[in-house]
């Protein structure tokens, strides 16, 4: 199972850029818990770029601990059933949350 660091090292190369037309925003990650930390991607003109650390005005921010981002990505949990929970929080956007889901391969 790959670690969380080592799943927003791959997030760009998961990004759709065909399911991203029209979309420009910060979207902030906070994972808390074991190799926890704190990433943001700047999806812009058909492009996605992840990076370390708190992004500028983020559009969207999503809390989530280590384990739940690494259940959500593996299939094991479901975004929808993490939010409705509480597991993984959400400020900003949530139309934008709603589309992350289909811009990127899992």
């Amino acid at each position: 199972m790959p670690t969380v660091k080592e799943t927003f090292e791959a997030m760009a190369g998961r990004f759709r850029t065909d399911k991203s037309v029209g979309t420009n925003a910060v979207i902030q990650y906070d994972v808390s818990g074991d190799g926890g930390g704190t990433w943001h991607a700047v999806i812009k003109d058909g492009t996605c770029l992840v990076k370390s650390g708190a992004g500028t005005s983020p559009t969207l921010t999503l809390q989530i601990s280590s384990q739940d981002w690494l259940d959500m990505l593996s299939g094991k949990q479901s975004g929808q059933m993490l939010f409705m929970s509480g597991k993984l929080k959400v400020k900003g956007d949530m139309g934008l949350a709603m589309k992350l889901g289909s811009m990127f391969q899992m």
